[in-house]
């Protein structure tokens, strides 16, 4: 008779319904697909769903829920599951789409999907996800409470440049316009203020933002966004994972001598882990010489001046791994150094292309 060593849930994790397939492995690695419900994604829904699960795997081998980071969608059900002591995967949304393009999946379904996550989570040595520390959870609300803010002044302002505009601007309009900036201006101050406060308020998070912002480009609200976004770094294992969660990882499609497009980031990442080194990565170009060398020589190459800047942000980012693991200053006379000691420098391996 044979064994069961392995059982997981996979779960594809949509706003409102979560889509659920059971997975077992047995002692010979053959795996098996045998069950699958839809539950809703609630606290309700995810007692059901225990409840179902319990009811479907064996009670002697370990149960490992595996789900995408959807967003904000799955964090709900991750932070039930850990209070209920259960084993939590967490898989990025690149991996799982790179994976599911080696299946004979022809059409893409909740289901099929689902399906797909457990069949992965069976075949791969996935890694425990660990709830983010407090401070880093309100880190990220603020952060990304900041952006919305910053966002919707935007468009007032472009609503008060077209206002202004006009033929015969109606002035009591300009001022209520006025007003809502000035609103907003007050509350991303606060809420920048408070994201100090709490980083000064921890002092192994005070003392990382001090060592991240020793790089060009990089400030406190850069360093906190980081942060925030990776959990201190938590469950990065290196600088091509990292790379790859913020979607800085490159995909080519490439097939013989027919087919050969353009190199891309893939995009299929932490959206704002992206946004937040924009600005850095050009702060970065004008005022350090490491960073200026990395652009000049895929402009050079390229031709193409975004994609040099976007090589210096994903450059920023593994920077600010390498301080985070090396416990270290960042060095600006590097190249200078290097130069002296007779050392060429690969700026290929430099700007990660």
């Amino acid at each position: 008779m044979q064994k069961i060593v392995k059982q997981v849930v996979g779960i594809d994790v949509a706003q409102k319904e979560l889509v659920v397939s059971l997975g077992r492995m047995y002692d010979d690695w053959t795996p098996e697909l045998y069950a699958g419900k839809a539950f809703t994604n609630t606290q309700k829904g995810f007692e059901k769903l225990m409840q179902w699960v319990s009811k479907q795997t064996d009670d002697l081998v370990c149960v490992r829920y595996v789900m995408e980071a959807t967003g904000v969608y799955h964090e709900p059900l991750a932070y039930f599951l850990d209070e209920k002591s259960q084993q939590i995967s967490i898989v990025l949304p690149n991996k799982m789409s790179n994976y599911m393009r080696t299946l004979d999946v022809r059409t893409i379904t909740d289901k099929t999907a689902s399906e797909a996550i457990a069949r992965f989570g069976l075949e791969r040595k996935l890694d425990l996800w660990k709830k983010p520390k407090q401070i880093y959870r309100n880190m990220k609300q603020l952060t990304r409470e900041r952006d919305q803010i910053v966002e919707e002044r935007s468009m007032v302002k472009n609503h008060l440049h077209a206002e202004e505009s006009e033929a015969y601007p109606n002035k009591s309009s300009i001022e209520r316009i006025n007003e809502r900036i000035r609103m907003l201006n007050k509350q991303e101050k606060a809420i920048k203020d408070e994201i100090a406060a709490l980083v000064a308020s921890e002092k192994e998070v005070k003392g990382l933002v001090e060592k991240i912002t020793t790089i060009p480009g990089i400030g406190d609200l850069t360093a906190a966004i980081i942060l925030a976004e990776t959990n201190g770094f938590e469950l990065i294992r290196n600088k091509r994972q990292l790379a790859s969660y913020a979607g800085f990882d490159v995909k080519e499609k490439s097939s013989g001598t027919s087919v050969k497009g353009k190199a891309r980031i893939s995009k299929k990442g932490n959206r704002h882990l992206r946004k937040a080194m924009h600005l850095p990565a050009f702060a970065a170009i004008k005022h350090d010489e490491r960073f200026k060398a990395i652009y000049a020589r895929i402009v050079a190459k390229q031709g193409i001046k975004m994609k040099a800047a976007v090589a210096v942000q994903r450059k920023l980012l593994e920077m600010c791994y390498t301080i985070y693991k090396t416990n270290d200053l960042y060095d600006r006379e590097y190249l200078k150094k290097k130069e002296q000691k007779g050392t060429v420098v690969d700026l290929n391996q430099e700007s990660g292309q």
